[in-house]
This record gives structure tokens, sequence and C-alpha cells, in this order.
């Protein structure tokens, strides 16, 4: 039925339309350009996030990079953790426009569907002088654009698969010279009735998963405007709802229920003449949680100003002010809050062998400034040839992490007199690069950081309350290796990453490593391409973790693998036929992320696209 209502409304205007090269419309985070010298960053690709277009981003960014996602189930709460923070350590970006929760400071990746944006990127460490709270472990952005061709575009996607899965989605788009449009359309249904073991029943036997149905829809909308000569406007919208029974521990029977509802929209104005360009940006976002009777809403506006001096001989210069207007309506509490920043970034490079970047950051809360922030790193070319070129990479800064809305306002047990937290971060690392037939990257990094005032709830009598008591160390390596080549009629590309971190909390007796704190992490895939043909396989790796302080109890490591089929060459005139094929876990792993938690053992996906 929705296949049929898509090709009455779209295949009659649709006509073949050649390629044609647009005005161009900046996508990413220009800070991440030209002002995180030093720093690590991971870039998903178009072609990598097709791979998992009908997964979410807790999933990507657990199965792909050094990040530790805990997950409480099959399409439940997924929360980042990057090198042994919590994760409300983590600052997340939709368009440049921070989208944490302000009650509770984190975000829910499980409800965040890869399909809903064109590009991610990943930068780890200490990032407060250039991103702002809560980039203490690092930040993710996610950015949407209009089309790049000229002319009307459309696309449908089904994908059938195991335990009940059925997603659709649909996209839209059109562009001309001075025009761009792009909508997006999604909606899935997972009943998650899985089978896994039952480890709280002598035998540990298996039982099948109730109560852990999961449904998803969403719209988004991006609008791209040559207003005139020297000015553009994008405007990009985004409605998400996700309804979910939480799934109960194993053992348990509880039936619970959550609804999440996220309205996102951004305005962004650019303003170039010459060397300087001015750049306003106007954001609303509003989420609404329902969990069983309990309803919480937060509203936060933002309104900034930047200038930037994108070039000026072999400096770069950016500066900018930032205001948020925070409101929450909870169960249990009502609060408001505005919050103001002041921020200016400056990059140098000498003959492309040297880039250096220093960020500074002011930001004021209610009758109090925090900390000042400042950044600085390096980016040295130290040896370069024809194919070969070796970097040092290296990078200090600043971070902080307010205390959220439910911390200081939480009724009972909120403490308001809590201090933000702060973190000490720095990273050194090499980068070694080699092009040719064979083509590959090479970096390993090590990284030392210091988080003080960390702020942990705690019992007093029968009341839970926050309290800043907490000093963590963390330190670690992160290796990332990459390679392309060709053999024959094949084309290859092969990656793999290994994490080793140690997260100690000093407080504590024995310097013990952090709960849910894996040491050792890695994941590898390899993909193998022929004309139309494409097989991917991946795996990843996390290791054995405690579930509680003390090491007292310690939940198995476990490692998973992946398969994919793709055949792209089915064709109808202008109409373009993908079909994709996956199996997930596929040994049938049991397996745990969190204590208690199950997850789903062998899994099959099947996604047919239409693409005019």
């Amino acid at each position: 039925m929705t296949f049929a209502l898509w090709c009455v409304v779209v295949l009659p205007f649709a006509s073949p339309q050649d390629t044609v090269a647009l005005a161009e419309v900046a996508v990413h985070a220009a800070a991440l350009d030209r002002f995180a010298a030093g720093q690590t960053l991971l870039t998903y690709d178009k072609s990598t996030l097709e791979l998992y277009a009908v997964r979410s981003l807790g999933d990507l960014l657990q199965e792909t990079s050094p990040i530790f996602v805990r997950q409480y189930g099959a399409g439940m709460l997924a929360s980042p953790s990057f090198r042994g923070t919590s994760p409300g350590h983590t600052a997340l970006f939709w368009n440049g426009v921070p989208i944490n929760s302000i009650s509770l400071g984190q975000s829910d990746l499980s409800i965040l569907p890869v399909q809903a944006t064109d590009r991610v990127e990943v930068q780890f460490g200490s990032a407060g002088a250039l991103f702002g709270n809560e980039a203490i472990g690092g930040s993710v952005h996610l950015s949407t654009a209009p089309t790049k061709k000229e002319g009307l575009q459309g696309a449908f996607s089904q994908t059938i698969g195991s335990f009940g899965q059925n997603q659709t989605s649909l996209t839209a788009a059109y562009g001309n010279p001075t025009l761009r449009f792009q909508a997006k359309g999604y909606l899935q249904d997972q009943p998650n009735t899985f089978r896994y073991r039952d480890i709280s029943r002598a035998g540990a036997p298996w039982e099948r998963q109730t109560h852990a149905a999961f449904k998803q829809r969403g719209v988004l909308q991006d609008i791209w405007w040559q207003a005139a000569p020297h000015a553009q406007v994008k405007a990009s919208f985004w409605w998400n709802e996700a309804q979910r029974e939480i799934q109960p521990l194993i053992g348990s029977s509880t039936q619970d229920r959550q609804a999440d509802e996220s309205f996102r929209a951004v305005l962004d104005y650019r303003y170039q003449k010459k060397s300087s360009v001015w750049k306003l940006k106007g954001a609303w976002v509003a989420d609404k949680l329902q969990f069983n009777a309990q309803e919480n809403q937060t509203s936060q506006g933002l309104l900034g100003l930047d200038w930037e001096l994108p070039s000026a001989g072999n400096w770069a210069l950016r500066a900018g002010i930032r205001g948020t207007w925070m409101n929450a309506k909870l169960s249990t509490y009502t609060a408001t809050e505005q919050r103001w920043e002041a921020y200016q970034s400056l990059g140098w490079q000498e003959g492309g062998r040297i880039s250096v970047s220093l960020n500074l950051r002011q930001l004021a809360y209610p009758k109090d400034l925090v900390p000042f922030l400042p950044g600085l790193g390096m980016d040295w070319r130290l040896f370069e040839s024809d194919q070969t070129s070796l970097h040092l990479k290296t990078a200090f800064g600043l971070g902080l992490k307010l205390p959220t809305l439910n911390d200081r306002y939480w009724e009972p047990g909120g403490n308001p007199n809590l201090r933000p937290e702060k973190s000490q971060n720095g990273e050194v690392g090499f980068q070694l690069k080699q092009t040719g037939n064979f083509s590959w990257s090479q970096r390993l990094t090590y990284y030392r950081m210091q988080v003080d005032d960390w702020i942990i709830w705690l019992p007093k009598g029968a009341i839970w309350s926050p309290e800043n008591i907490r000093e963590v160390h963390n330190q670690g390596l992160e290796y990332q290796g990459e390679s392309s080549w060709t053999t024959g009629h094949l084309n290859w590309q092969a990656n793999i990453s290994y994490t080793y971190s140690s997260t100690r909390d000093l407080t504590q007796e024995g310097s013990q490593q952090l709960p849910y704190s894996p040491k050792h992490q890695g994941n590898a895939g390899l993909q193998v391409k022929r004309n139309d043909l494409a097989l991917d396989l991946s795996g990843f790796y996390v290791g054995p973790r405690s579930i509680a302080l003390g090491d007292s109890r310690i939940l198995e490591g476990f490692a998973l693998g992946n398969l994919g089929l793709t055949y792209s060459g089915t064709k109808w005139k202008s109409l373009q036929m993908p079909l994709r094929f996956q199996v997930l876990n596929v040994f049938n792993q049991s397996y745990q992320v969190l204590y208690l938690r199950a997850m789903p053992g062998r899994s099959y996906q099947l996604n047919l696209t239409l693409t005019l």
C-alpha cells in the first residue's frame, strides 16, 4: 500500500536527470575542520552509513568505533561511554545544536536512527573549549543536508527481519541552483520476540522474550536557499517518536512502558563577503518523555552569532556568542535556566607542514561563572615522500559538565550546591599513511584524563542525593588501521581498531576500575566488491567488565560477528533497486552488555531500496 502510494505520487513527476554540480552546502561543523588540530576524529561517509541505514546510532558506534555503548536490551536505552567516562560526559549535536536531554544530561542512541542523518563525525577527548558543556569524554556530531543533484529524486526502502522486524522509509528531494530540498520519513516496528537464556533459573533454559516491543516513526526536512549572491539560508526540522515496552530484567516480569517524543528545528543564516563570514543560528528543541503514568517535558531555545575569517594568510579566526534558554516541567519539579557562552578559536598553518589550533571558551549559568576553558592542539607532518607521510598529533584541553537539572532540583534529593565536574585531558599520537596500489593508514594514540568533582548519587537514609565526591583518572591506548587495495576485478577495504582503557576511581580503596568500563575493546571489518556485488564481514569484541565497585562480580566479555551481501545491479530505466541481506550475530552468541539485560541471538534482515 505504501509503495503503491509512493509510485503514484512520485513517478509521474520523475524523469531522468543528469547529475549537475550545484553550489556547495556546508553540512558539517566548521570547528572540526579548522580548529581541532591534533585531536582524534572519526568520520562516517555515505557508504558506511548505508550499511547501517536500518539500525541505530548506538549500533553504529558500538560495532565500528572505540566507544563502549551501554545497551539495556534490543531497542532499549543505549548510552555512549568515551574513554571510560560516563554517558553524561558525551556532547551530542544535530546540525550544530546540542540535543542532550537538559534534565538527564545525556541522549538515548537507540532512538536515533542512522537513516535520519547524512553525516556522522566523532571527536574524542575533552573539547570543552571547542564545544562547551558535556564534551569531557568526547562529542558526536550528526548533520543533514539537502540534495546535491538537480531535479527531482526519490527513494523507497523496505526492510523485513527476524523477531517481527518491519521498517519502511521514504525520501524525496529536489534541487536547482538556488533552492534545494530534502524530506525523509521512517517507520519501524520491532516486536523483539527473540530467544534468550534465563540465567535466573536452574540450567539456564531458553525462553522467549516478552514485553520488549519497540515502535518508532519520524519525519525530517532540510531546505537550502541562495537568498542573495552572498547570503544563504538553511532550515532543518526533525520530529521523532518512539513507543517502547521496557524489557524487564532476566527473571523479572515488570510491565513498564515508555514513550519518547522530540521536536527539533534549526535555522541558519550565512552571509559571506570578501574573506569575512557571519553566521546566525536559531534553534528550538522540545522533548517529552512519559514513563508509565509520569510525564516529563523539557524545552530549550538557542540563539548564536559567529564571525569567521576562514583564511587570512596562514591564519583562521572564529569568534562568537551563544545564549540558551531552558525550561523543564517534570513530575517532581519545575525549573527554568539561562546559559551564556563566549568563545574564540584561532588556527595557524605553516606551509601545510604544521597546523596549530587554540580554542577558548567562557560559560556562565545562574549566579556563577564556570572555570575558563582553554584547548590547544597541533598536527605536525614529520616526514613526507611521494607515497608516505608521518604525522605527530597532540592535543591538551579542559572540559566541564554542569550539574543537570535533575541533579540540582529533583524532589526529593536534589542538591542545588553541586559544583561542575571538571576534566583535564591530554593525548599524543602518530599517524602513518601510505598511498598507492596498496593504500593504508595507521594511528596510535595515548591519552590521559583526570575528572574531578565527579557527581554520584548516594543514599542518605531512605533518600538518594548527588554529591561531588569522585576523582577519576583515565588513561589508555587507541589503535586504528585502514587499508584498501585491488586484486584483479576485486576491490578490497579493511579496517581494525583496538582500545585499552584504564579507568580508576581514586576515591575508592585500591584505585578500582569503574563499573561497566571494559579495559579491552576492538572491532574489525572487511569488504570486497566486484562490479555490482559486495560482501562485507565485521566483528567486534567487548572485554570483561565489573558490574559494581570492587570487581566483586564480573560480566564476561563477548565477541560478535556480522555478515552482509549487497547487489546493486538491478535497474529498470532510471529506477535502481539495490538489495541487501544481513546476518547479525552470525555465531548465535548468548551475551549481555549489561547484567541481566538479555540480547538477541542470530537474526536476519532483508532490505530492498528503490531509487530514482
